[in-house]
C-alpha cells in the first residue's frame, strides 16, 4: 500500500490565467519556483493471528508502535492458537500466536522447523468461580481442579473442596463446568498443570489444545469463558488472568508444588518466570508450569509468537526483526500495566541472539 502527500508552497501574490484568444479562466494560487514535491511512503502490513490470552497486551502493542513507525500496521485476528496457527501454515497470514510452545508438534510436526517461537511475554491462566455471597477466594488443590474437570466433584461443599477451604461456609450447590470450545493455549496451560500436578488427570485426559472434556460448557476464547461463567451461578472456568480482571470476576487461589495456595498477581507471576527462565541451548520453548519456586503462581506461561524462519518478502522479513526488537525493549514496560509479567532477561537475551536465524 503507498501513501501519497503532497506539499505545495503558494506565493502571496496571484495572477490571472490567460486562455487562447485573451479568455480568462479563473484567478489561481501560483506555485513557488520549487518544484511540486511528492513525499511516498510505503506501509508494510503485517497480519498475525492466534491466541486470545494475550490480545490485551497486543493490541495495546500495535497500536503504540504504529505511533512510533508509521510505515509498518499491523493486524491481528484472536481467534485461538490451533486456528490462528493453521492460518500460519497456510501463508494467509505473517505471524501466528499460541500459549502452547508445542502447537507445531501437534498439529504439523513436519513443518516444526521451518518457523521461530519467540516469547512475547510471560502470563497467567486463573480458575474463575461465580459463587454469590462468597465473601473471599476459593483455595484449590490440583486434585479438586482434575475432580471437577474429570466430573467426579459436583457440589461446592465436597469434602476435598471443604478441607482446603477451613473456616469458608461453601454452599451446597452444584458446580457448572465451563471450558473452552476451541483450540486453545490458554487450555493447553490448564491442562498441562493438571498433567503434571494430578495423575489421575494425566492419564485419562492429559494436556493439549483440545480435549474431551468429561463435563461442561462450551465457549469460545478467554472472553467467552468469562461472558459464561459471569452469567452462571455456581460455575467455574479458567481465563488468563487480564480477563478475570477485566470482567470483576472472583479468581480461586491454587496450590503451586511447594504447597502454598497463592493468587496470580504480577509477583507470584514473575516468580515464576524467574524460576523456569533458563533457555538451554537457546530453546525457547520453555514450560514455565508448576515451576518450583515457593512464591511461584502454578498455572504461569510464556505466550509466543511464531514466524516463519525464512522470508522471502524482505520487507515484511525486516519489518518483523524490527518489531520483535521493539518488543523485547520497550514493549516489555507495558506489560505490567495490563497484568502481564515481563520476560526475563536471560530470557530477552536469547531472543535478541535468535532474531538472526529470521532470513
Amino acid at each position: 500500500m503507498t501513501g501519497l502527500a503532497i506539499r505545495i508552497r503558494k506565493r502571496a501574490n496571484t495572477e490571472p490565467m490567460i486562455l487562447p484568444h485573451g479568455r480568462k479562466l479563473a484567478t489561481i494560487t501560483l506555485l513557488a519556483a520549487s518544484p511540486l514535491i511528492l513525499i511516498a511512503q510505503s506501509i508494510t502490513t503485517l497480519k498475525g493471528a492466534g491466541a486470545t490470552l494475550p490480545y490485551p497486551l497486543y493490541v495495546k502493542w500495535f497500536s503504540n508502535y504504529r505511533r512510533q513507525n508509521p510505515a509498518v500496521q499491523i493486524t491481528y485476528d484472536a481467534v485461538g492458537s490451533e486456528a490462528g496457527v493453521r492460518q500460519l501454515l497456510a501463508g494467509s497470514v505473517d505471524f501466528g500466536a499460541s500459549d502452547n510452545p508445542e502447537v507445531l508438534r501437534e498439529i504439523a510436526p513436519a513443518d516444526e522447523d521451518k518457523y521461530l517461537f519467540f516469547p512475547s511475554v510471560v502470563g497467567a491462566v486463573v480458575p474463575i468461580v461465580n459463587l454469590p455471597g462468597l465473601p473471599s477466594d476459593i483455595n484449590f488443590t490440583p486434585e479438586a481442579l482434575a475432580g471437577i474437570y474429570l466430573g467426579k466433584i459436583r457440589k461446592w461443599n465436597d469434602p476435598l473442596l471443604k478441607s482446603a477451604n477451613r473456616g469458608l461456609s461453601l454452599p451446597d450447590l452444584e458446580i457448572v463446568v465451563v471450558h473452552r470450545a476451541d483450540g486453545s493455549g490458554t487450555s493447553y496451560a490448564w491442562t498441562n498443570y493438571l498433567s503434571k500436578a494430578s495423575s489421575e488427570w494425566k492419564a485419562q485426559v492429559g494436556s493439549g489444545l483440545t480435549q474431551k472434556w468429561p463435563v461442561g460448557r462450551a465457549a469460545s476464547g478467554n472472553e467467552g469463558v468469562a461472558k459464561l461463567v459471569k452469567e452462571l451461578g455456581g460455575s467455574i472456568g479458567y481465563v488468563g488472568f487480564i480477563y478475570a480482571l477485566q470482567n470483576h470476576l472472583s479468581m480461586g487461589r491454587v496450590r503451586n508444588q511447594k504447597g502454598r495456595f497463592l493468587s496470580a498477581d504480577l509477583d507470584s507471576v514473575a516468580a515464576a518466570a524467574a524460576a523456569g527462565a533458563n533457555a538451554p541451548n537457546g530453546d525457547l520453548k520453555i514450560s514455565l508450569v508448576n515451576t518450583p519456586g515457593a512464591d511461584a503462581y502454578p498455572i504461569t506461561s510464556f505466550t509466543w509468537l511464531i514466524v516463519p524462519a525464512h522470508a522471502e518478502d524482505s520487507a515484511k522479513r525486516q519489518a518483523t526483526k524490527d518489531f520483535l526488537t521493539w518488543m523485547l525493549g520497550p514493549g516489555q514496560r507495558q506489560a505490567a500495566a495490563l497484568g502481564y509479567a515481563a520476560l526475563p532477561q536471560a530470557v530477552v537475551a536469547a531472543e535478541q541472539a535468535a532474531l538472526a536465524r529470521i532470513n
